[in-house]
């Protein structure tokens, strides 16, 4: 009898197992039988469930694992010693497993990153390898992961990848800026689009479409606005943060100004930069260590986390998923190589269907072809198909893997407050937020000053071309 149930539980976990296995290579993008090769985009969307991953590690890392093992028996001292190291010099036990919950962030971080920078390394020398042995990759990862549990904090987490992940996180905010930038556009075209098909179908229909467009601009220029006066209201009372917040202010009308006084950008693009620029204005303010002007000092920052979390979790899934981001990524000439393989395709089908109505209306069967046309045809049809499928459209690989590992940095700032260790309304390393505030304010800075540009430099050298 216990064989019997024994061999009923096997073969249910044989099937539970066979059934999560395949829906999670359907997630991941490849649903195919195991003899046909993963798709171009498989390996990139791989790598952003990976980084999903390492997110929800990271936090169990940070709230669960590390205050379990600050308040550990002896049995565990040697784990202990390693979390606790540089983490013993405060006294409060809650600030020790704040101490000790963002080593534990830096471990999964740290892992992520190099995996990241080995991962970009072996795309830059096989264009093949994003999309190859991942089972083998996922258990790699989850293998440095378990691996830094024993390793002391002090000096490769809490010192060496801390101000590692502080300059990633850095480039990771310029490349949000251009990742937002670009989402904004493609759902603008998205909506055009939709708009001229329904106008086409029916005379007013499309004026729908442009009117999501502009109500989905004034919510977020609304949201913004809403936004910049409570910052105004809570983080004023030093010249810092009134800085800061005028600044913002400038540089975002000025873009609005600028993207309404010509025709480069579209106003939905202006929109959600400058809510992405208000957001890192509250970002930097409530990192200010001043007392006087940051109600929330010592606090966790927890509406900053979340808002910054889910912007990444939305930037990362249309980087995963989206087709428009695999163009985004392609070198130009790659770019140039791709479109004329679509061209070729798209007027061949194009003659067809001339072809094809041609005969409808005159008779005649224009559709026809002689045996050398049609081997024209297939030359063609080969040609195109060799071009889009070529192994070097994935040379692009490696860009994201180098993408992915400045999120990596970006999230261990993130859940970390930019390195500050808080408990019990206490900073108790006020100076980390004061360096955490500038590299943010710098960043927005950058982010405002390089969307600005792009819609300026075409007035300014109109014989140049910008692309």
């Amino acid at each position: 009898m216990a064989s019997l149930v024994t061999c009923v539980i096997t073969s249910a976990g044989w099937c539970f197992c066979t059934a999560c296995a395949s829906l999670l290579g359907a997630c991941c993008g490849n649903d195919k039988a195991s003899t046909i090769p993963p798709s171009v985009t498989s390996g990139r969307r791989r790598s952003v469930l990976l980084l999903f991953f390492s997110i929800a590690m990271a936090l169990v890392f940070q709230y669960g694992i590390a205050p379990a093992i600050v308040d550990a028996n002896d049995l565990t001292s040697f784990v202990r010693d390693k979390w606790t190291d540089g983490c013993s010099q405060y006294v409060d036990i809650d600030v020790v497993k704040s101490c000790a919950g963002n080593n534990g962030v830096y471990r999964v971080s740290a892992a992520s990153t190099l995996f990241f920078a080995f991962a970009a390394l072996g795309a830059l020398l096989k264009p093949t390898a994003n999309r190859e042995a991942w089972p083998a990759k996922y258990t790699l990862y989850f293998f440095l992961c378990i691996v830094t549990i024993f390793i002391p904090n002090d000096p490769l987490f809490s010192d060496a990848y801390l101000n590692i992940a502080r300059i990633g996180a850095v480039l990771f905010i310029v490349v949000q800026q251009l990742v937002i930038v670009d989402m904004a556009h493609e759902w603008n075209d998205s909506w055009v689009a939709k708009a001229d098909a329904a106008e086409a179908q029916e005379a007013g229909s499309g004026k729908r479409w442009l009117g999501a467009i502009v109500t989905a601009c004034i919510m977020l220029f609304g949201i913004s606005i809403i936004a910049i006066g409570v910052i105004f209201s809570r983080f004023t009372g030093c010249g810092t943060n009134n800085g800061f917040i005028t600044v913002t202010l400038v540089l975002g009308v000025s873009i609005v100004g600028a993207q309404m006084s010509g025709e480069e950008g579209s106003l939905l693009a202006s929109a959600c930069v400058f809510a992405w620029s208000v957001f890192l204005c509250y970002t930097a303010v409530s990192k200010n260590p001043d007392a006087s002007c940051n109600p929330m000092l010592g606090e966790m920052d927890t509406v900053s986390i979340v808002l910054g979390l889910t912007v990444t979790a939305i930037s990362l899934g249309w980087t995963g998923w989206s087709y428009t981001a695999e163009d985004k990524l392609r070198s130009s000439s790659e770019e140039e190589s791709a479109a004329a393989a679509t061209a070729r395709a798209s007027d061949d089908s194009e003659k067809d269907v001339r072809r094809d109505v041609t005969g409808v209306v005159t008779g005649n069967d224009y559709g026809t072809q002689d045996d050398e046309e049609q081997a024209n045809s297939a030359g063609h049809a080969e040609v195109d198909e060799s071009v889009l499928n070529n192994p070097s459209r994935l040379s692009n690989s490696w860009k994201l893997n180098a993408i992915l590992m400045s999120v990596s940095c970006w999230k261990a700032m993130a859940l970390t407050n930019w390195g500050a260790i808080v408990a019990n309304g206490n900073a108790a390393n006020p100076q980390v937020g004061r360096v955490g505030m500038w590299m943010v304010i710098a960043s927005q800075w950058l982010v405002l000053t390089l969307y600005l540009w792009t819609l300026l430099a075409p007035r300014l050298f109109p014989n140049r071309e910008f692309g």
